[in-house]
């Protein structure tokens, strides 16, 4: 790090929030104009002696998505799928999907669904299943069979995991409405199973490999440079991963939705390479693919609350569409991970920290905010 920073203001925010208690530990990383800062506060574990370091390991929840979106159309210029292709030329078990007739309505009043789900629907997060946090019956069933949003992947081994997912009816008809997280453990199913071989294999060949990213998997490649995961639980913190939990393991599901571990550096570069064209991993057209606002008005609409305003979705990663805003696009994760690109600034950003959010006290904007002002 550069012994004069330009970004001192950003450190400040962070080292006070690690001064107050309220953030054990976190890792930033800032590209700007050719220049790269990385900063680290706090240590791998609350109360503990081991201070976080610039290759301490997070889990990116998440943030882990947009690796989703690039996989897939890595995949598609090697001609191993089509963003048009039916998911059920990999995942037959998803075959004849049924429809609640009623948003909210009995799981057993359904009508047949009118098209098959495609690869695209998998990657708007328009399939028809995903979360949906209103208390109705398909969201208690979704949630009781362990098929919820989380902060990690799922529990269950692909093949359970689609057979419960495959007992359920639709929320919505494919292409009506944007639900979060489920296309994305489905597509993680799906690129393993249209690849040939396990999905953390081809990420390695296709995506971190090529990049050098040798700390990006779904597990901690050294499990000594782990750090915890907290909860807010009310003015405390309650432990969510151990720095020898869920994250120091082989997985049982290996999944893009929420199931990357990696350093800040990692992060910046995958978002760096983008950034800069998708070499060695995208060509630039796929790139803008992957960062176009790809929902329709209505498709948005449907999102309410859950897309922050200003945001709309790409191929599994956010898109900021309005004016006022800072441009770009990229993701957050619910482990307190955040991860920006704008390349009309030549900006490129990334914040892992070990508290969770619970509540607009852990809004990261914080963060984003302060490194504007120093832009």
């Amino acid at each position: 790090m550069c012994s004069l920073s330009r970004f001192v203001t950003v450190w400040s925010v962070l080292e006070q929030r690690v001064a107050d208690g309220r953030l054990p530990g976190y890792a930033a990383a800032v590209r700007h104009r050719g220049t790269t800062e990385v900063r680290t506060g706090g240590c791998l574990v609350r109360g503990g002696r081991d201070p976080v370091t610039a290759d301490s390991l997070f889990r990116l929840s998440s943030l882990s998505k947009p690796y989703a979106g690039v996989l897939t159309l890595a995949l598609a210029e090697d001609g191993v799928l089509a963003l048009a292709d039916p998911v059920t030329r990999w995942l037959p078990e998803l075959a004849g999907f049924r429809v609640l007739a009623a948003p909210g309505g009995p799981l057993t009043d359904t009508v047949p669904a009118a098209r098959e789900i495609t690869v695209r629907d998998l990657l708007t997060n328009t399939a028809g299943f995903g979360a949906l946090f209103d208390g109705s019956p398909l969201d208690v069933a979704t949630v009781e069979r362990g098929l919820g949003a989380g902060p990690f992947s799922p529990q269950l081994d692909p093949e359970e995991y689609l057979a419960r997912l495959a007992g359920l009816p639709l929320a919505a008809q494919p292409g009506e409405r944007w639900l979060y997280h489920a296309c994305t453990d489905v597509l993680s199913v799906l690129l393993a199973r249209a690849a040939g071989r396990p999905l953390g294999t081809v990420l390695t060949e296709r995506v971190t490999g090529p990049l050098g990213l040798r700390d990006t998997g779904f597990r901690a490649r050294d499990a000594r440079r782990l750090t915890a995961a907290y909860l807010p639980d009310g003015a405390d913190l309650a432990l969510l991963d151990g720095a020898d939990g869920i994250a120091a393991r082989p997985p049982v599901f290996e999944g893009l939705a929420a199931g990357l571990v990696a350093t800040a550096g990692d992060v910046l570069a995958f978002l760096a390479a983008l950034a800069d064209g998708g070499g060695p991993v995208l060509t630039p057209g796929s790139v803008a693919v992957l960062t176009t606002p790809s929902l329709t008005g209505r498709q948005r609409e449907t999102a309410g609350d859950f897309l922050p305003a200003g945001v709309s979705w790409g191929l599994q990663i956010g898109v900021r569409v309005d004016d006022g805003l800072p441009g770009g696009w990229g993701w957050d994760g619910g482990t307190g991970t955040t991860g920006w690109a704008d390349p009309a600034r030549d900006l490129v950003a990334v914040l892992l920290t070990t508290r969770g959010y619970g509540g607009p006290d852990d809004d990261l904007g914080a963060f984003w905010r302060a490194l504007h002002r120093c832009l």
